[in-house]
């Protein structure tokens, strides 16, 4: 019977896990993956963060190299294993859990390997759960070649012809113009794209951010509000200049797809030989066998990671508390609010 099981290892559980470390309690960290940071070692292979080093850390650890230098992708994946070591934080890999139901001294958590029970749960599984493609995606014929964007990893996978990215997030901006050095790229986007620069007078966007309070603008403030309800810009100005020299053409919303051909919100369509999915993720909680835990809609509900039920949280969702909630520089602060509700309810 442990104090805390916490499922999943990546930069939510991790910090989790920190502060555990502090208590006396007994905690288990569980992740289906082979290797820390395991997650991030399998996306596309130019990925760097826009956050730069000093606002992509977890506690009382810093991430090697210059302070205001953007990691790459394989960076944060080192930074995660290295953390969980520093830390010496339990963890059991390679564990996929299949059901988790309430007991009467707590939960019992049902994996592929073991049984574990529990007296409190902290799901830390993240925003980035499954795919998320349009349902029509299943009607591509095989002489186009798909990939969502959490399995693309370099122009090599691709077919020649033009290609598609379907999605105006930082993810599809990073691949649009990563692939628009080679070949033919149109980028369907459902909404005006709005650019900010990445670094201003000399220093990261998120150190100007951070001066004016708007990472730690809290999601009932006013301030939160508005920029919740905004979509979310991309940062830099390579993808605008892609554009401006039209080397990446601009599509709205796709609608439809009829063998080899795309069709858009103005009615125009468009024949491509490959197209990348930036469409994002859905969560999936289907192991977690406590209906009362969600909304209607099938998202947690919470308060700060806190649910009505007793001994059941939530960590590492976006907007969980504030913008950074489910990014590294944000999630430490929710782990914390949530080991000292766990540490007050539980009167260690």
């Amino acid at each position: 019977m442990y104090d805390v099981v916490i499922i999943g290892a990546g930069q939510a559980g991790l910090a989790m896990g920190f502060y555990l470390k502090k208590t006396n309690q007994s905690f288990l960290l569980l992740d289906k993956a082979k290797e820390i940071g395991e997650v991030w070692r399998n996306r596309y292979d130019s990925l760097t963060l826009f956050t730069p080093r000093s606002y992509s850390e977890l506690p009382d650890f810093q991430m090697q190299g210059p302070r205001h230098g953007y990691p790459t992708k394989d960076e944060v994946a080192d930074y995660l294993t290295q953390y969980a070591s520093h830390h010496s934080l339990p963890i059991q890999l390679d564990t996929t859990i299949t059901k988790v139901r309430r007991a009467d001294t707590g939960f019992v958590i049902e994996t592929t390997n073991s049984v574990i029970h529990t007296k409190n749960v902290v799901i830390a599984t993240g925003p980035f759960q499954e795919p998320l493609l349009p349902s029509f995606a299943a009607s591509i014929p095989a002489t186009v070649f798909q990939v969502h964007s959490s399995q693309y990893k370099n122009p090599d996978q691709l077919q020649n012809g033009p290609l598609l990215v379907v999605g105006g997030g930082n993810s599809g901006a990073q691949i649009a113009v990563e692939l628009a050095k080679e070949r033919d790229v149109y980028l369907s986007v459902s909404q005006k794209l709005t650019f900010i620069p990445q670094d201003l007078a000399g220093r990261s966007i998120f150190w100007w951010f951070d001066k004016f309070g708007i990472l730690k603008a809290n999601v009932t403030s006013q301030l939160g509000q508005i920029i919740k309800n905004r979509p979310d810009p991309i940062f830099g100005f390579e993808l605008r200049k892609a554009i401006q020299s039209q080397k990446i053409i601009i599509k709205p919303r796709t609608m439809d797809v009829k063998e080899d051909t795309f069709f858009f919100q103005d009615n125009s369509d468009l024949k491509v030989a490959n197209v990348v999915w930036a469409t994002g993720f859905r969560a999936n909680y289907q192991w977690l066998q406590i209906p009362e835990a969600f909304k209607q809609n099938g998202q947690p509900q919470h308060k700060r990671g806190i649910t009505n039920i007793e001994g059941l949280y939530f960590l590492g969702l976006p907007w969980q508390s504030r913008r950074g909630s489910a990014l590294l520089q944000g999630v430490a602060e929710d782990a914390e609010y949530i080991v000292q509700h766990i540490q007050d309810a539980n009167h260690f």
